[in-house]
């Protein structure tokens, strides 16, 4: 199995390598009016869209370092969390599972990655039996990876992960979910990923 997966990992790689409109309507006769209200109104949500980091969570985010926001923009997205103190079991599964270097060389992904609370919600001993299982550790990790860097304007929609499943993320604005998950902090950039952090680990 972890042959098959870390080809599927491979090939999805792989093809990153080689490889968000707004329709504002007015009934007014005013041209000129409908002209100056609905252009600037699609300029500023366009900008309030790409504006960064949004979400209650962001506020555990430390302010200042490698771990801050503007920090992990820096770090290709498996150093980059690894410098970040809210994903520091997130960090050791993927060091058990060997995933930091494909991470890390991937030209451009969507990374879903749980907080260290919301791995806690996993009872002791199932952590420590995933931790301890590669193939199942690994599956589980690249189900919560996505191939290009998925803005907040499109996250919204069924993805398929480089676990070679899908997953399905809902919501608008500045409220996501994946299942049972909820986007607390999203939009984070790094160097080569989007990082959306939820509450809780999306299972396969």
């Amino acid at each position: 199995m972890n042959t098959t997966i870390s080809r599927r990992v491979g090939f999805a790689t792989a093809a990153l390598a080689l490889g968000f409109g707004l329709t504002a309507c007015s009934s007014s006769d005013d041209d000129s009016s409908s002209d100056s209200s609905s252009e600037p109104s699609a300029s500023m949500t366009t900008e309030a869209m790409a504006s960064g980091p949004f979400g209650a969570g962001c506020e555990a985010v430390p302010t200042s370092g490698e771990g801050s926001v503007d920090g992990m923009a820096d770090d290709p997205v498996a150093t980059a969390a690894s410098n970040n103190p809210l994903l520091t079991t997130l960090v050791k599964a993927v060091t058990a599972a060997d995933l930091g270097d494909t991470l890390n060389s991937a030209e451009a992904l969507t990374v879903f990655a749980p907080t260290n609370d919301a791995f806690a919600k996993i009872p002791a001993a199932d952590l420590d039996a995933l931790l301890a299982d590669k193939d199942a550790l690994t599956k589980v990790l690249t189900h919560h990876v996505v191939e290009g860097e998925i803005g907040p304007d499109e996250i919204a929609a069924e993805h398929t992960t480089l676990a070679g499943d899908t997953i399905t993320v809902e919501g608008s604005g500045e409220e996501f979910s994946v299942g049972e998950s909820n986007v607390i902090c999203g939009d984070v950039q790094t160097a080569n990923a989007k990082v959306y952090v939820v509450d809780s680990v999306i299972m396969p």
